[in-house]
């Protein structure tokens, strides 16, 4: 079961999702319900007898009649050390917290926002490189691991869930476009925790001369100057005064333009000292 097929790309073509792809590909017949509240989607799922339910990134709320259908119970793929970033985008929040480590929690599903009882949990360093599509990517591997770990040991009956604390509970709301403008007046490290955590999407953006950039990879580096103010380019990328010291930005996009590293950015949208980003 996956969500309904969005519009997506340029023309806006109905997409299918990555689970529809695949059940496609292997003749997995494939529910898409716009809603989860219909009696007879209920019954049509419990006449398939699930011994469980495993839920990843499904983005709707599922009712308690769905979660109580299977002997095993329903449990869901977190994307990190819960109770720590429960909610829609812990990822991106761990990444603009400045977090050290994250990891992926395997929890039985109840009524509550990602408060079930945790069955497994594994935990893995966030690096100062790592943006929300590698850190996906990895937390990606890891949780498929986790959860046939999981399904093996219920099955086997030696697995019991733990109560999650009520310390140190943090809530990870859907990210606003909005989020992704940077603010100059920020120090260099806030600033790029911003770039890490919205590459992939919806990837962090800066204006300048009336033009909305999108700035994909950048490195704190020395420098001063008024907030949002170029110190210098070349090649090696743009040196951009922030609250405190500097941002050198190493990839960035122009609106219909592609993804290029400084150099070749530059030659097309040259930039010097004494211009600066609006904040």
């Amino acid at each position: 079961m996956t969500q309904p097929d969005r519009p997506a790309g340029r023309g806006l073509a109905p997409a299918k999702s990555a689970v529809k792809k695949l059940a496609d590909e292997r003749g997995i017949r494939v529910l898409q319900p716009a809603t989860l509240k219909e009696a007879k989607l209920r019954d049509e799922l419990a006449g398939y007898r699930p011994d469980a339910i495993v839920t990843a990134a499904f983005g709707l709320i599922i009712p308690q009649a769905i979660l109580d259908i299977p002997p095993q119970g329903s449990i869901n793929i977190h994307a990190s050390l819960l109770p720590r970033w429960r909610g829609a985008a812990p990822v991106q929040r761990a990444l603009l917290a400045g977090d050290r480590v994250t990891g992926i929690s395997i929890m039985q599903m109840d009524a509550g926002l990602d408060t079930g009882p945790v069955l497994l949990q594994s935990q893995i360093p966030i690096s100062d490189e790592d943006t929300a599509g590698t850190l996906t990517g990895r937390l990606a591997g890891l949780g498929g691991d986790l959860v046939a770990r999981t399904l093996d040991a219920l099955e086997a009956g030696s697995l019991r869930g733990v109560p999650q604390p009520d310390q140190g509970v943090s809530y990870a709301p859907k990210v606003d476009k909005r989020e992704a403008r940077l603010d100059w007046r920020e120090d260099p490290q806030a600033v790029h925790r911003r770039v890490r955590a919205f590459n992939p999407a919806p990837g962090a953006r800066a204006r300048v001369r009336g033009v909305e950039l999108k700035i994909w990879s950048c490195t704190p580096v020395e420098g001063n100057g008024p907030a949002g103010a170029v110190l210098d380019a070349s090649p090696e990328g743009v040196r951009v005064a922030c609250g405190s010291g500097a941002l050198r930005l190493t990839e960035l996009q122009r609106p219909g333009g592609k993804r290029l590293r400084a150099a070749d950015f530059l030659r097309g949208f040259p930039l010097s000292a004494g211009e600066r980003f609006e904040n």
